[in-house]
């Protein structure tokens, strides 16, 4: 589909910037969203920070940087198919995990507990801290000083964040503080391009996980009895090449699955549009639903699979063992920054206050968060040693 569907978030119309610039003759608003998301340095840190293996040895691992990538391929065939404005789409799917703490989900959960006196800690609260406040790269504000439309689609990856529709309680503090500036209309569904790049997420890193779980021997062919729809793929494609070595069959499938996801969400998500007939993106943020979204059939070989790799990858022993070491060095370096705040680098010290108090708290969080897996292990291998 060439032609901009009725329902697109429309780049003419975006509702603009925080801080005033001049447009560019060249570039859409969305386009120069995603270029600046590209060139900042928090993108060129994913590519050191853990997807699922932490700080893996081999070379073909997803990495939060292969996996954004990901994302946003999958992302774009969506959007073009439907329609959609590919340049917010991608810009989304660029930059939604820049608020990922190093060691995936484990570096997560040791943050929010450290951080709990304070609010706790939240990765897509964090990535919108990223991009409105801890980039510095324009003399004239702080952050990348995206679009409304990119900052609204960051904010509600997830879905609506406040009302009947909201599947959290509490508004995280940074989204809360941009709300209050900038009206991110939190109740609502965002545009379809964000419901495009969170369900693109979705895609990518249950098939990927999925392939690196085989990669790393995590996972085995005869697993797959658990999950029907997958093992009925694997089946078929052993079927069409009976020879074929085991690697190749893994990417065989592994394609083939997320072929079906995105064609069933292009087939639904053309039902609910003719359902719902929207008449502009406005329409589409105030249904009591989202749009872009699975088949009842495939939402629960999503959940199938989803459960599989919890209990066979996420919950295996390398895996955990990992996690649980994750954990400590992000603890142990929390609480060391925290109660010694005068041996931050300087550009960080700069904003810290006194020890054990919520500034600092807030300052050595932001700073701990955007590490890397191997920058955070060797720093508290140097503060363990005394060598700071």
């Amino acid at each position: 589909m060439d032609a901009a569907a009725i329902y697109a978030t429309k780049a003419s119309e975006s509702r603009g910037r925080r801080h005033k610039e001049p447009e560019s003759q060249r570039r859409t608003p969305f386009q120069r969203d995603r270029d600046r998301i590209i060139h900042a340095t928090a993108f060129r840190r994913l590519k050191h920070k853990t997807q699922v293996f932490i700080a893996p040895e081999g070379d073909h691992f997803r990495t939060r940087l292969t996996h954004s990538l990901e994302v946003s391929q999958i992302a774009r065939a969506l959007s073009r198919s439907l329609g959609v404005d590919e340049d917010l789409t991608e810009a989304l799917a660029l930059a939604h995990d820049f608020g990922h703490p190093p060691f995936g989900h484990a570096g997560e959960e040791a943050l929010d507990v450290a951080m709990a006196r304070f609010g706790g800690f939240d990765h897509n609260d964090q990535t919108l801290r990223v991009l409105d406040r801890l980039e510095k790269r324009y003399p004239d504000f702080d952050g990348l000083n995206l679009t409304w439309e990119s900052l609204e689609g960051v904010s509600k990856h997830n879905g609506p964040l406040t009302g009947p529709y909201s599947r959290k309680d509490i508004v995280p503090p940074s989204i809360s503080a941009l709300d209050e500036a900038f009206s991110l209309d939190l109740g609502n569904f965002p545009g379809p391009e964000a419901q495009v790049a969170a369900i693109a997420d979705d895609i990518a890193y249950n098939n990927h996980d999925l392939d690196d779980g085989f990669r790393a021997g995590i996972i085995t062919v005869d697993d797959l009895t658990e999950v029907p729809h997958v093992a009925v793929i694997f089946s078929d494609a052993r079927a069409r090449y009976p020879e074929i070595e085991e690697t190749r069959l893994v990417h065989e499938a592994v394609r083939r699955l997320i072929g079906e996801m995105v064609e069933d969400v292009i087939v639904e998500t053309a039902r609910r549009l003719a359902d719902a007939a929207p008449g502009c993106v406005a329409d589409v943020r105030r249904l009591d639903h989202p749009v872009v979204a699975f088949s009842s059939v495939m939402s629960e070989k999503e959940r199938t699979l989803k459960a599989f790799l919890f209990k066979r990858m996420y919950r295996h022993e390398t895996v955990v063992a990992q996690t649980d070491r994750a954990r400590k060095v992000v603890g142990n370096l929390f609480a060391y920054f925290v109660g010694n705040p005068g041996f931050l680098p300087e550009e960080w010290r700069l904003d810290a206050g006194h020890p054990n108090t919520e500034g600092t708290a807030r300052v050595v969080c932001d700073y701990i968060a955007g590490m890397t897996d191997q920058f955070a292990i060797r720093l508290h291998e140097r503060i363990t040693s005394g060598k700071t």
